[in-house]
């Protein structure tokens, strides 16, 4: 930092999850484990989707753009967390915070739309299931991946713009182990209050238009499925949505935790712990969540596995 007229921060330092110097290398192992499981869950999901024709749907068309956007997100923070649990100086650039931060938010607003267009696919499976083929096309399912992503890359370069023009005097180190925009406005010693309510504007904008859509969706779906007569139908359209639902309750709880609230209630350890869980862990249970309790998933990976075992 530089000190003449005002201050210049040229780079910030991330605190990281502790400072306890005997926990940095046990911690650095816990995520590393967690980030290859990470890469190989949802790099599996990807590959499987990918080479099984059997998998070619809108459902998992949607699931591998999950299990891709869920790649992303780990891969943005987890090497700077794990390089700087081993090193004495955690310094990030202010660019590379910029960007950190842009991506994150452009990922978060991504997977929390994403999530509401699954929901919509299985509405129109199970309600629709004669006009399902023509109306979820290849190009129209391309096109909700292409428009929710635009979504989360528009709405999240507005946020980091304004919070970057932001000046920084009070001191250069984020409470953190990655760029988040709370920590950074905490630091700042411009009126902050522009930056909050739009945040949480664009934020009740998007969790509303989701949250609705998936309300409204499995509100239609599960009064069909319990109209289905095979006990083997309802079976398997429950156990589809049910894992749908297990990534919504998580993914939104801790979202909404995050975001929905003042900075003046920002606690360290409290958001620490709840970016750890959207960032790495929920990013690596999904792609378990989906084969673990879905069968054609699972017949799949036992046919590559069967493959790759005749051919080695």
């Amino acid at each position: 930092m530089e000190k003449g007229n005002q201050t210049v921060v040229n780079e910030f330092i991330l605190s990281g999850l502790t400072n306890i110097p005997d926990l940095q290398v046990p911690l650095f192992w816990v995520f590393l484990l967690i980030y290859v499981i990470t890469l190989i869950g949802n790099g599996g999901m990807i590959l499987l989707i990918t080479i099984d024709s059997r998998l070619h749907t809108p459902m998992y068309f949607f699931l591998k753009s999950l299990s891709f956007c869920d790649l992303c997100y780990s891969t943005l923070i987890a090497p700077k967390m794990l390089q700087n649990f081993l090193a004495e100086r955690k310094v990030i650039s202010w660019p590379a915070c910029a960007v950190q931060m842009y991506l994150n938010g452009a990922l978060s607003d991504t997977e929390c739309l994403l999530l509401a267009v699954m929901a919509y696919d299985r509405y129109m499976a199970i309600c629709n299931p004669l006009l399902y083929r023509a109306t979820m096309s290849r190009r129209f399912c391309s096109q909700l991946v292409a428009g929710v992503c635009a979504v989360g890359l528009v709405e999240s370069m507005i946020v980091t713009c304004l919070t970057f023009r932001l000046s920084f005097c009070r001191s250069n180190v984020i409470n953190h182990f990655f760029c988040d925009m709370a920590p950074l406005l905490v630091l700042a010693c411009s009126d902050t209050h522009i930056n909050e309510n739009l945040v949480m504007i664009s934020t009740c904008f998007i969790v509303l238009c989701s949250v609705v859509t998936i309300l409204l969706s499995y509100a239609c779906s599960i009064s069909a499925i319990l109209q289905i007569h095979s006990v083997e139908g309802r079976r398997k359209a429950f156990s589809t949505c049910a894992s749908h639902l297990t990534l919504v309750v998580m993914f939104y709880g801790t979202f909404l935790f995050m975001y929905l609230r003042p900075i003046s209630t920002y606690s360290m350890d409290t958001d620490k712990m709840a970016s750890i869980l959207y960032t790495l862990v929920i990013t690596m249970l999904n792609p378990f969540i989906y084969s673990l309790r879905n069968r054609e998933v699972k017949d799949a990976l036992k046919k590559a596995m069967k493959k790759l075992l005749s051919t080695s």
